[in-house]
């Protein structure tokens, strides 16, 4: 909505002469007008919002003004701003009765799952509409009946609506007009700058200016907080968290460079077509982004990882996100790490929600979904699962240049599960088929992690491994690299064991081949 509109509204409801200051002195009587003026939005919200207060008052104490009904809409993603805007409107109404009640109640578009318990919710006089980020979820009727329910309950009452911008276009996309008639009051949010967050964050911790340490502070502040990915709320409560635990600044970690990533992938053991997918992929980005006189296609970044437990899945999707976050495919450098649990709710209507409010902490960076043939299972929950995989299918659609979606499991459980729905593969870019170790791949992961623990293994123990190797590989759930790994842990065990009445530095760093041990160790 444009200032000018907004300059038409001030005047129309509120006259040219409604913040006089004599009337700013009137509402520090009963109000703390500083409280507004501290808020984190913008300086026009302020006005607006003091003009509010003072209507609401003049009108209570019948200075001859008519009744208008007040619905805002608070467009910030600062939740500490948004209740404190809230609880200034509700205890005005409170305080000079405005309107003939003032129960308030909240309604989420996550859990209120039904029209009808959102009819409860518009029983009070103060509504509060929140995440609003739910409502995509919804299907046509649900919205069309949702805004028949809203258009009934507009007058003797304030409903606040509240989100960041985009939500917010989204929802009234379904009722342009009842915005612009209805909802002309907007509360716009702003962050702060440096200094004010700077100086918040000495507050909290209780840090002098004068202490050296606050200089760190300062500049960390300074290095990062420009770049942020997060909501302000967030990023400072993070930075106090690890003042408070650790006496210190967070490092400020230097990106990596594709070089260093590709190190890292390079020592990983085997994965011989992994790392050669991987490395054409970046050889293509880098042609796209190099030129822009290409006719290139879109690179479609879903993938689904085929491969047996402890293959360097996990691994490898850590290494994918340092590679798209070098080269600017997403916008942070994080995975978001789930299995079916987390996305398949356990009662009709709430699936949807618990997969959305997954995939929004995932936006920005990479979804890893383990075991994602869990979905397709053929189960009572069946039809829970398959609201999580639509919901899936639509964010991949949606959100396709905010998220990468990875799908990972068994190969031939995966393949059932990439056949029980035509939209997964469909959005799929990529498949990366993740081998099973051989014995010699097998040996050199296990001696990498003795050396690191600066371990020397003796000939006869790698030959107990190998035997150990070949008894267990052909198991059906073999574990590959984490079955080695617990072969490590017990061989550390047990040589502890074996050398508790040693002394000798040499015989402490020797393997041998009585240490080797897989006691308990499943296949």
């Amino acid at each position: 909505m444009n200032k000018d509109y907004l300059a038409d509204v001030y005047k129309d409801f509120f006259g040219e002469g409604a913040l006089a200051p004599e009337k700013e002195e009137e509402i520090k009587e009963d109000f703390d007008i500083d409280e507004i003026d501290s808020l984190l939005i913008e300086e026009e919200s302020k006005d607006l919002l003091k003009k509010v207060i003072t209507y609401i008052k003049d009108h209570v104490e019948k200075k001859d003004n008519n009744y208008l009904d007040f619905n805002f809409i608070i467009q910030s993603d600062n939740k500490e701003v948004i209740k404190k805007i809230e609880d200034i409107l509700k205890t005005v109404i409170s305080k000079y009765k405005y309107l003939d009640g003032d129960k308030s109640s909240k309604c989420s578009f996550y859990d209120n799952d039904t029209l009808d318990k959102i009819r409860e919710v518009f029983n009070s006089k103060i509504i509060i509409l929140k995440d609003i980020k739910g409502f995509e979820l919804r299907d046509d009727s649900f919205k069309k009946s949702f805004f028949h329910l809203l258009r009934e309950n507009l007058e003797n009452k304030m409903i606040i609506i509240e989100g960041v911008k985009e939500e917010i276009d989204y929802l009234f996309e379904y009722d342009s007009l009842l915005r612009s008639n209805k909802f002309p009051f907007i509360l716009i949010g702003k962050d702060p700058d440096v200094l004010d967050v700077y100086h918040e964050v000495l507050g909290i911790t209780k840090l002098s200016e004068e202490d050296e340490f606050s200089l760190k502070v300062l500049d960390y502040i300074s290095d990062t907080y420009p770049k942020k990915d997060i909501d302000y709320v967030n990023y400072r409560d993070n930075l106090c968290r690890e003042i408070a635990l650790n006496h210190e600044v967070p490092k400020v970690e230097s990106e990596k460079t594709l070089d260093e990533i590709f190190e890292k992938l390079n020592e990983l053991v085997g994965l011989e077509k992994v790392k050669k997918t991987l490395h054409e992929l970046v050889d293509y980005m880098n042609l796209q982004k190099k030129s822009t006189d290409l006719k290139l296609n879109n690179i479609n970044l879903h993938m689904v990882f085929l491969g047996n437990p402890g293959t360097g899945k996990t691994t490898v999707a850590r290494i994918i996100v340092d590679i798209l976050y070098n080269l600017k495919y997403i916008k942070q450098n994080k995975l978001i790490e789930v299995s079916s649990k987390d996305l398949v709710a356990e009662y009709v209507g709430q699936t949807a929600p618990k997969t959305m409010s997954v995939v929004e902490r995932a936006k920005g960076g990479v979804l890893f979904i383990d075991e994602a043939y869990a979905l397709a299972n053929d189960t009572g929950q069946n039809s829970y699962n398959a609201e999580a995989i639509a919901t899936l299918i639509k964010a991949m659609e949606d959100y396709r240049d905010d998220l990468v979606v990875i799908f990972a499991g068994y190969t031939k459980e995966m393949q059932a599960f990439l056949d029980s729905n035509s939209g997964i593969v469909s959005r799929i870019g990529y498949t990366l088929e993740f081998d099973d170790y051989t014995e010699d791949e097998l040996v050199k992961i296990f001696d990498g992690m003795m050396k690191k623990a600066g371990f020397t293994v003796e000939e006869d123990a790698y030959l107990e491994l190998r035997k150990i190797i070949r008894e267990n590989k052909d198991n059906k759930n073999f574990g590959n690299a984490r079955f080695v790994r617990n072969v490590y842990e017990k061989t550390i065990i047990k040589h502890a064991a074996n050398t508790r009445d040693k002394k000798r530095k040499s015989i402490l760093a020797t393997i041998k081949k009585e240490d080797i041990s897989c006691e308990n160790v499943r296949g």
